[in-house]
């Protein structure tokens, strides 16, 4: 099953939402993680606030950086908004979402990032395998 890697510079919101919605929509046998750059060492409670509007608990994530990651070829890794190239992280495809850090965002507007992350994790898991996304 695939392997995929959300990374943006704190691991505090933009990536922990996508690894959020990647859990939730690929199901068993995935590989699904986040990481930070520079990790902040919490998950942003804004994220974890908005993301439990849509039934997702981010309670049990924590914000880890890249070195806490296992020793694998990630299928794919994505990087959001922060330029972060993640030159030793092998990766079979290397993808940039540039959004904004939602972190000091009116509601609507980090509503607006979230969404937008959810919509482009689950046309990533359609792209990668196409049953993925119908669980």
């Amino acid at each position: 099953m695939p392997a995929i890697l959300f990374v943006c510079v704190e691991n505090s919101c933009r990536s922990q939402m996508a690894e959020g919605f990647a859990r939730r929509l690929a199901g068993p046998g995935w590989t699904v993680a986040s990481a930070g750059s520079h990790p902040s060492g919490t998950v942003h409670s804004r994220a974890a606030a908005f993301m439990k509007e849509r039934g997702i608990d981010l309670a049990s994530h924590r914000s880890k950086g890249l070195d806490e990651l296992p020793p694998i070829t990630w299928d794919a890794v994505v990087t959001l908004g922060c330029g972060d190239a993640c030159p030793h992280v092998p990766a079979r495809r290397r993808i940039e979402w540039d959004l904004l850090d939602p972190k000091d965002l009116p509601g609507e507007d980090f509503r607006r990032v979230r969404d937008e992350i959810d919509r482009r994790v689950g046309d990533l898991l359609r792209d990668l395998s196409p049953s993925a996304a119908s669980s």
